[in-house]
This record gives C-alpha cells, structure tokens and sequence, in this order.
C-alpha cells in the first residue's frame, strides 16, 4: 500500500465526510478540517522521503546495496516511531486521531479512538490499494509477455507509467 501525494486531498475529504456523516464529530469548517489531515499525509509522505535519503546515505557511505538500504531505513524508522509499509496506516491513524483531538477547526469529537480508527482505516486502506490495483491492471496488459524476462521488466515500468498517469498518481 502507498500513499500518493496527488490523493491526499480526496482521502482528506473522504475521512472528515465519513466522520461527519456518522456525526463522529462536528466541524466549524469542514475544508479547514480537511486541511488538517492533509498536513499529517504530507509530513507522512516527507518523513518517509527524509528517512528514505538518510538511508540511501548510510547505505552510500559503506558501499553496501540496495538491501542495506532497506534495513537502514527500517532502522531509522524504528528510531523515529515511524511506520513503514503496512505499519504506515497506523502510524498515521494515530497522529490523525491526535490532530482531531487538537484541531481548533473540531468543534467535537463524539466517538472513542477505536471507531474512528476503524472508520479512518477503511478510508485510508481503500485510497492506498490502488498500487494492487494497478499491478492486477499492468499484468493483464502484459499477459503475452514472460514475467521475469528483461523485455517484461521494461513493459511493466512502461504501462505502470501509463496507468499512474491516466490515475492522476504522478
């Protein structure tokens, strides 16, 4: 699952809609409200790059490969309580709880933590599976060619490009 920056102001808006509807909590301003999740996805989506770098860095200094990248990054997220991969939806249900619980813009928050996670994760889960849906769709595509051969691996990244750009995901 992945967060892409162009859908954060959909699953923003999709998460207050969800909560205001259910009246899990009341808005003064719903854009306003709106703007607040946003920032916790984007401060998401920078951690993650700043983290992604810190690693690419570690791992340069060494001249160790791309899967001492990957555990250089999971180390330096574990550091930071940082969610990485599956562990990502969590860790922003809990600083989007925590901003719902600070907003000035949330007049009131009725329900207990649990249901708006479980409400938010639906939002969140369904916004971010858009990379299992783009891989099903690139496979399709790609159904006469032999996966794992270079001409496939070319492909892919082709028509994944494809698909991200008619989705707006770029």
């Amino acid at each position: 699952m992945r967060l892409y920056a162009a859908k954060i102001p959909v699953i923003a808006a999709d998460i207050v809609r969800a909560l205001t509807v259910d009246k899990d909590i009341e808005v003064g301003d719903m854009a306003e409200v709106e703007d607040d999740l946003a920032s916790v996805m984007r401060e998401y989506l920078r951690l993650d790059r700043e983290i992604t770098e810190k690693a690419k860095d570690r791992a340069e200094r060494i001249g160790a490969g791309v899967t001492e990248v990957q555990r250089f990054k999971r180390q330096l997220a574990e550091e930071r309580n940082f969610g990485l991969g599956a562990e990502s939806v969590s860790w922003m249900l809990d600083q989007l709880i925590q901003m719902l619980l600070r907003s000035n813009n949330v007049d009131e928050v009725f329900s207990e933590d649990a249901d708006l996670r479980r409400k938010m994760r639906q939002v969140l889960e369904r916004h971010m599976g858009v990379d299992d849906e783009m891989d099903k769709e690139v496979r399709s595509r790609l159904k006469h060619l032999s996966e794992g051969t270079q001409n496939w691996d070319v492909e892919y990244g082709r028509v994944m490009e494809q698909v991200k750009r008619r989705r707006n995901l770029e």
